[in-house]
């Protein structure tokens, strides 16, 4: 009899969670969003001035719109798929129209390369401001230095 109650031992139920597969997918999706997250970065690439100015912060919640004026005075909006595409003024006031219908309320940028010409950067803020822009604020960014200041 003692030889048969040891053939009717139960096991217990394992109670811990094998937690390597969920490690597993997270080290995978992390991969994956160090990959990604610099092609997220859109836009036209342009030589911004640099400029000792305070930053002004956009409101809450609300993606600024912005145009670029890139070396050759050309146009980019970016918004949309085609964003590194150049757009002509009346399609520039027209994206901008329509922008500014879905939330008056949207910040409007310009960033200006460097080498751009002073009047198609004023352009460009013309035709934003035609197109129903109240303000529209200019990107630049801080100088690597400020000694050469003094």
């Amino acid at each position: 009899m003692a030889v048969h109650s040891n053939r009717r031992q139960r096991r217990k139920a394992m109670s811990d969670i094998n937690v390597v597969p969920y490690i597993d997918v997270m080290l995978v999706l992390l991969i994956i969003f160090m990959i990604t997250a610099p092609m997220l970065t859109q836009g036209v690439q342009v030589e911004l001035p640099q400029a000792d100015a305070n930053p002004v912060e956009p409101p809450e919640n609300t993606e600024p719109f912005v145009v670029s004026v890139d070396a050759e005075g050309n146009f980019y909006a970016a918004v949309g798929d085609k964003q590194d595409e150049a757009v002509g003024p009346e399609r520039l006031m027209a994206i901008t129209s329509a922008v500014l219908s879905r939330n008056p309320k949207t910040p409007v940028m310009v960033k200006g390369d460097s080498a751009a010409s002073y009047g198609q950067v004023v352009s460009a803020m013309a035709l934003l401001q035609k197109a129903g822009a109240p303000s529209v604020g200019l990107i630049t960014k801080q100088p690597e230095s400020t000694e050469n200041a003094q």
